[in-house]
């Protein structure tokens, strides 16, 4: 049976994004197990003495049952650049403990820092993160993630982003990309300028 993670940022004791990971666990315990009752994460998750104060991931490995709580510090990737990869076949729609299709492209990445990976000509999503694109007025983010990530649906909701198709052809009319995911907001995310986007 698969096994599936939440990655949860825990700053300084408190869990963030908790009822966008909690609707996420629970999408995924239902349409890959026909699971009707799940257990709720801030319940599930005990944060170990000594870890009140910091940035820390809080990742819970699960499947029909919650495996493990593993806790470590956050260390922010630098990535200044990006390489398109072209997968029309890789599928990444529930977060996954098994990412040897993710890793697979990434090793395409030569000197660049991370991919951008592209499915049937549409922008998707970098190795680790959702990806939202300035053009000089405004955010927006692909409607064709492989994974719609918590922190997007969180910046989708609260109107800070907008959703639409964009296809490999309409990256030159943006300005730059920024990477966000559960342990970085729109605020935190590395910053990519378009020319540093490899084609």
């Amino acid at each position: 049976m698969s096994l599936y993670i939440e990655s949860i940022k825990l700053l300084d004791g408190k869990l963030k994004n908790l009822q966008y990971h909690q609707r996420r666990f629970e999408k995924t315990r239902r349409d890959t197990m026909g699971l009707k009752n799940h257990p709720l994460l801030e319940n599930a998750i005990r944060i170990p003495d000594g870890l009140e104060k910091g940035f820390l991931k809080c990742r819970v490995v699960y499947g029909k049952e919650i495996e493990r709580l593993e806790f470590e510090p956050y260390e922010k990737r630098v990535i200044t650049s990006l390489r398109l990869v072209n997968s029309d076949t890789i599928s990444y729609e529930y977060k996954y403990a098994d990412r040897a299709a993710l890793d697979t492209l990434y090793r395409l990445k030569g000197p660049c820092d991370d991919i951008l990976i592209v499915k049937n000509g549409c922008i998707t999503d970098s190795s680790f993160a959702n990806v939202a694109l300035w053009d000089g007025t405004g955010w927006f983010t692909p409607d064709t993630p492989l994974l719609p990530g918590t922190m997007r649906e969180f910046l989708l909701s609260d109107g800070i982003l907008k959703e639409q198709r964009i296809l490999r052809g309409d990256l030159a009319g943006f300005k730059k990309v920024r990477l966000i995911n559960a342990m970085n907001d729109l605020n935190d995310g590395p910053d990519i300028p378009m020319g540093a986007v490899i084609f």
